[in-house]
């Protein structure tokens, strides 16, 4: 009887598991869009409802929002999965929340939650999750110490956690220290992965180590039991993109796209950008024509990549081609694309057409972003119309990066607006681009505020609460400029 009911409670799991194409968590978390804040209303709803849910559909929620970028929805529904509904977590769940907690969060936190957890949960498994964390957070004095601790405590290592060190020192522009590690790696009887090899080669071929890479390529291809995978010819393409071997990097991409057998919407993407960048406008178009005939319905992203790529390519009348093809059918009109073409008609002194599109895209539902006051800025500033590159910069500011937090403009534009007001001698047009700037930036620098005290002085203006608002800045000027303060400090 006891045998029966297992199994009848292993057919209801089944059971489950088919409906969950319809009815699962994910599902249920999506059904409202895929933006953040109505995933978060959604897991909130759910918290509130008692209704069941398996630990696998749990597992597989948190592996499709981590893969979305989701950290922070993720990370509350692990945490509200233990306090709220009692799910135990293995060492591999505690290992997967504390790199959600990194992202989420931030290291200070990460390393807190591992402190924290119980010594039988601090195995191999927790340690190069944290040392991943470091890593991808570049933090190399915590990430070497960190490797060695777990050399002391004679943890299993396994490629991973080399992987993660190497990719390290590729990004800091350490690619040299690469090789050492794979033959400390070797030296323990740990056989490289395909990841290993990809990152062997990256660093060979930022060294223009060319014949190594070579090398390398048939050490992969002898030993490497995945070596079989369209991902590193993708890498060994870019490899000879860079070093200007496009007809090597071309024989690659055959081979690549030989090896996308399951219609990869990745390597398609991969094959467009490659064949963009070695300059082959033919076989652009020939894999954009299998793309779309490998899948039912064209997806956004493939067009972006594509448009962006025909743009690089000076193809702007095929750019404009594709982009009515995509306009005339989207769902969702996504303003990314269409601030590819309106880039492509600033850089080419086409305003009006520029324009045109961005009031279209706003008709159509798309709000202008800050990558779209970014291309007007730009245009502005080399046309001399600081007035409206200064309307750009607000406008920009008002509407904050993609992923909520704030967008302020570079240096280079700061500089170059304050130089034309200093120029000018506009006092009032150099004070209300400060006031727009403290919106997006918490410390205004040395430099923006000397260019102001020069304005000053060059149009004869005092301020006598200048030296007041340096100290509460926390700004030290140069001798120059306390010189000029001398002057524009009168009361």
């Amino acid at each position: 009887m006891a045998l029966m009911q297992r199994l009848g409670r292993t057919k209801n799991v089944t059971r489950r598991s088919n409906k969950y194409l319809e009815e699962g968590l994910f599902h249920r978390l999506f059904k409202e869009g895929s933006s953040e804040i109505r995933v978060r209303q959604q897991l909130n709803q759910f918290f509130k409802s008692s209704k069941r849910v398996y630990k696998w559909e749990v597992d597989g929620t948190l592996k499709k929002l981590r893969d979305r970028k989701l950290y922070y929805p993720a990370l509350k529904l692990s945490e509200m999965m233990v306090t709220k509904r009692g799910m135990n977590k293995t060492v591999s769940d505690q290992a997967i929340h504390l790199d959600l907690v990194a992202k989420a969060r931030g290291i200070p936190a990460a390393e807190n939650y591992f402190i924290d957890l119980p010594e039988a949960s601090k195995n191999h498994l927790t340690y190069g999750t944290l040392l991943n964390c470091y890593c991808k957070e570049l933090m190399t004095e915590k990430a070497e110490a960190l490797m060695e601790k777990m050399k002391e405590l004679n943890l299993p290592l396994g490629s991973m956690s080399y992987n993660s060190l190497m990719t390290l020192y590729t990004k800091i522009g350490q690619p040299e220290r690469v090789p050492d590690i794979i033959q400390e790696m070797k030296s323990c009887g740990i056989m490289p992965d395909s990841y290993t090899y990809n990152v062997w080669i990256r660093a060979l071929g930022a060294m223009n180590d060319i014949s190594g890479v070579e090398r390398v390529i048939e050490e992969m291809k002898r030993d490497a039991e995945d070596a079989d995978d369209w991902t590193s010819y993708s890498n060994i393409a870019s490899v000879y993109v860079d070093a200007g071997l496009f007809e090597k990097a071309e024989k690659a991409l055959k081979e690549l796209e030989k090896r996308n057998a399951y219609k990869d919407l990745s390597a398609f993407q991969f094959l467009i950008t490659l064949y963009g960048r070695v300059g082959n406008l033919h076989e652009v178009y020939r894999i954009w024509r299998s793309l779309r005939l490998s899948f039912r319905k064209t997806a956004n992203v493939s067009y972006l990549n594509m448009i962006q790529v025909l743009v690089n390519l000076k193809d702007l009348p095929g750019a404009e081609k594709c982009f009515r093809e995509w306009e005339s059918g989207c769902s969702t009109y996504d303003i990314r694309i269409a601030n590819v073409l309106i880039g492509a008609y600033a850089k080419e002194g086409l305003l009006e057409k520029a324009l045109e599109l961005k009031e279209r895209a706003r008709r159509r539902g798309a709000k202008p972003n800050a990558k779209t006051w970014e291309i007007f800025l730009d245009y502005y500033l080399k046309n001399g119309d600081i007035k409206l590159a200064v309307d750009c910069v607000a406008d920009a500011i008002a509407i904050g990066r993609g992923d909520g937090g704030k967008w302020a403009p570079s240096s280079e534009t700061i500089g170059t607006v304050m130089q034309h007001f200093e120029l000018e001698k506009d006092v009032d047009g150099a004070e209300s681009f400060l006031e727009i700037l403290k919106k997006a930036v918490d410390h205004i620098g040395v430099g923006v505020f000397e260019s102001l005290i020069r304005t000053y002085a060059a149009a004869g203006r005092t301020s006598p609460l200048m030296r007041r608002r340096l100290k509460m800045e926390t700004v030290e000027v140069s001798g120059a400029s306390k010189k000029l303060l001398e002057v524009i400090c009168v009361e």
